[in-house]
């Protein structure tokens, strides 16, 4: 494989040579997904993706379509379109009409989206969960919206690439069925960790090619020196109401049973002398709800301690959060970017999972032993393992360090083999 450096020269030449297929002066690649709409790690995705397009390729002409585009075109600077028609209404109408309004909703999505990808040479899908169904998803939701995504770029001629995604195993036909032909359709793909490529693989996509890297996430940046507090525990919560497996009926249950354990987590941290930092990993409101819940029970818990204690930091960003983890010693947290952040600060951190891509998160990073299922988890057994990490918190640091440093070198291929395939796109050689 050319270094990434070669690569960058030989696509910066053939981009000034100016050979389109729609006959622009620089290449147009479009970048899909769904940012801007409160999920920090779908965000930092674009952000890993956006540093790299524009440090390494400045000629790219780059636009954006996803959920949010008022906030990604004032955050990072980029045009950017809704992948939604939301028709005007003033007021609410008849259910029939309702339903109707919504039925064309999608096929006015359906156009849309085909529209906006023909109009560029390559549509990069950075990262994210794309193929995992891990919370309640609706199939004419984003599944609809990938296939239509991938299945026009098929047809149209414009390349998909979905990388360093991740991938369940889909229980629901219609959901599997939509997705995976999405998968089917795209140009390119990777994959985050193992175990996604192997679920794409049982559930009927061709791998042969497809090659496993890291979470782009990690090709991030996060403040190199922080002053930390071995006395101060991050705890990272989430608006958690069960899986796309579980019952509807049993969500109010599984919100309630998880809440529960989580300020009898807390109760025992502030009773043994440590302070307790929250913070959430979705900036839609959501979580935000269940910080409050935890904030107020433990300060009215303890209220004869400092409320400094108990603090809690809003992050709309990955910076941010970055900053509200880094006086945490250890950090306990269920999204699964609040745990790569943690991760990529060193920080020892357990895992409370509601998805397999958590645990085979930590895994990699060689902190299997730290994980516990947010259905099944246990709050003695929790209490136990923070007890550990504490006592070998040096050596797990080094290891975290390490292994970190492993995925950051993983994600610098992924980008080397993306500009390679990006080459022989827009060169039009046959045999890349």
């Amino acid at each position: 494989m050319l270094l990434p450096a070669k690569i960058g020269e030989a696509l910066a030449e053939t981009v000034r040579s100016g050979r389109r297929r729609h006959g622009g002066a620089s290449p147009t690649v479009g970048l899909f997904g769904g940012f801007g709409s409160g999920n920090i790690g779908n965000d930092a995705s674009l952000e890993a993706m956006l540093g790299f397009l524009r440090s390494s390729y400045p000629e790219l002409v780059l636009d954006v379509m996803c959920g949010g585009p008022k906030i990604v075109t004032e955050r990072y600077d980029i045009a950017a379109v809704p992948v939604h028609w939301h028709p005007k209404r003033d007021v609410m109408g008849s259910r029939p009409l309702m339903v109707a309004q919504k039925a064309l909703g999608k096929v006015v999505d359906a156009l849309r989206i085909a529209a906006w990808v023909r109009r560029h040479d390559v549509v990069i899908v950075p990262g994210m969960g794309i193929l995992e169904t891990s919370l309640p998803l609706r199939a004419w939701q984003f599944p609809l919206t990938m296939f239509v995504l991938c299945v026009s770029g098929r047809v149209l001629g414009t390349r998909v690439a979905l990388v360093s995604i991740g991938v369940d195993e889909i229980n629901q036909r219609l959901n599997r069925w939509l997705l995976i032909t999405a998968a089917r359709c795209a140009a390119y793909r990777s994959y985050r960790d193992d175990m996604s490529q192997a679920a794409a693989r049982r559930q009927g996509v061709n791998c042969l090619g497809d090659n496993v890297y890291r979470d782009l996430v990690f090709g991030r940046s996060v403040p190199d020196s922080i002053s930390v507090d071995s006395q101060t525990v991050g705890i990272g919560v989430m608006d958690y109401y069960g899986g796309s497996d579980e019952p509807s009926s049993r969500g109010d249950d599984i919100h309630r049973s998880y809440l529960k354990k989580l300020r009898s987590f807390g109760r025992w941290l502030l009773d043994n002398g440590y302070k307790v930092r929250l913070f959430v990993g979705d900036s839609n409101g959501s979580d935000a709800r269940v910080l409050n819940d935890v904030l107020t029970d433990l300060r009215e818990y303890r209220p004869d301690l400092d409320p400094s204690w108990v603090a809690a930091e809003p992050t709309l960003t990955f910076a941010e959060l970055a900053r509200a983890m880094g006086p945490a010693g250890t950090v306990i947290a269920t999204r699964y970017h609040n745990i790569i952040c943690a991760l990529m600060l060193s920080k020892p951190t357990i895992s409370i999972e509601y998805s397999a891509k958590n645990s085979a998160l930590m895994a990699g990073m060689g902190m299997a032993e730290y994980c516990q299922s947010i259905g099944s988890l246990d709050v003695p057994l929790l209490t136990e393992q923070f007890t550990t990490l504490q006592r070998h918190g040096s050596s797990v640091r080094q290891q975290i360090a390490e292994c970190t440093a492993g995925s950051q070198l993983l994600v610098e291929r992924q980008f080397a083999e993306l500009s390679a395939w990006l080459w022989c796109e827009y060169v039009g050689q046959s045999g890349c």
